[in-house]
C-alpha cells in the first residue's frame, strides 16, 4: 500500500500540503482521524485524546513543550488521570504504542497520508513508504503563521516557538530522534519558499517515484 509521511514545523503548511496530497494520490489522510480510533481503542474519551496529541497546543504536546525549558523535570513514566468514572490511569507510553497500532493498520490495510505523529518513525520500515519533511525559515513561517490566523508577528512567533518546541519534544522524548534531522526523510522541502502547489506536486511525483521503485 502507498504510504506518504509528512513531517511538519509550524508554520510550513503541513495541514494544508498533507490533505491535498492524499486527494492527489486518493489515498485517506489520517490526521484528527487517529485520536479518535485511539479514544475508541483505550476507552478515554475523545476530548482527552486530543488534548494529548502531538499537535495538540495544550496537553501532551503543551507539558512537553514546558519540560524543554526546565532541564529538571522527569516525565518518565509519568501517570495521567483521565476523567471517566473508573478514574482510569493511562500511561503516556500506552497511548503512543495505540496510536502507532492505529497508524500501521491503516497504511497496512488502504495506505495513507499521515501527518505528524513521528510516522517516519513509526512506518519507517513500510515498503515503498515516502518520507517527507517540510520547513522553512523562521522569519517566513511567523509571517505566514501571522497571515492565516490574523495575529500580530508577536503572538505568532510566540506561537511558533511553543508548537516547534513541542512537536520536536514528542520525537525527541518517545522515539529519541530529532525530527529536524534530513537522514530520516526522502525529501526535505522549503514548503515557504514555493507556492503550495508546486510543494504539492513535488511531493506528489516523489510519492509515485518511490510507488513505481518499489
Amino acid at each position: 500500500m502507498q504510504v506518504v509521511t509528512v513531517s511538519a514545523t509550524y508554520g510550513a503548511a503541513g495541514n494544508t500540503i498533507g490533505p491535498a496530497v492524499a486527494e492527489r494520490l486518493g489515498l485517506p489522510f489520517v490526521d484528527r482521524a487517529i485520536p479518535a480510533a485511539v479514544a475508541a481503542e483505550i476507552g478515554c474519551t475523545l476530548e482527552e485524546v486530543l488534548a494529548r496529541d502531538d499537535r495538540a497546543e495544550t496537553g501532551l504536546g503543551r507539558l512537553l513543550a514546558n519540560a524543554a525549558r526546565l532541564p529538571n523535570v522527569t516525565l518518565g513514566g509519568m501517570d495521567v488521570y483521565l476523567p471517566d468514572p473508573e478514574h482510569r490511569i493511562v500511561q503516556e507510553e500506552e497511548f503512543v504504542a495505540h496510536t502507532e497500532q492505529v497508524i500501521r493498520d491503516i497504511a497496512q490495510r488502504e495506505g495513507a497520508v499521515v501527518l505528524g505523529r513521528a510516522g517516519f518513525v513509526v512506518l519507517a520500515d513500510h515498503p515503498g513508504a515516502l518520507h517527507v519533511r517540510l520547513d522553512g525559515p523562521k522569519a517566513r513561517r511567523v509571517a505566514r503563521v501571522a497571515e492565516t490566523n490574523g495575529w500580530d508577528e508577536a503572538r505568532a512567533a510566540r506561537e511558533l516557538a511553543d508548537n516547534d518546541r513541542a512537536r520536536q519534544a514528542y520525537a525527541k522524548y518517545f522515539y529519541r530522534v530529532d525530527p529536524a534531522s534530513p537522514h530520516l526523510y526522502h525529501l526535505v522541502l522549503d514548503s515557504t519558499s514555493f507556492p503550495v502547489e508546486t510543494c504539492i506536486d513535488l511531493i506528489v511525483r516523489a510519492a509515485e517515484s518511490r510507488r513505481t521503485a518499489g
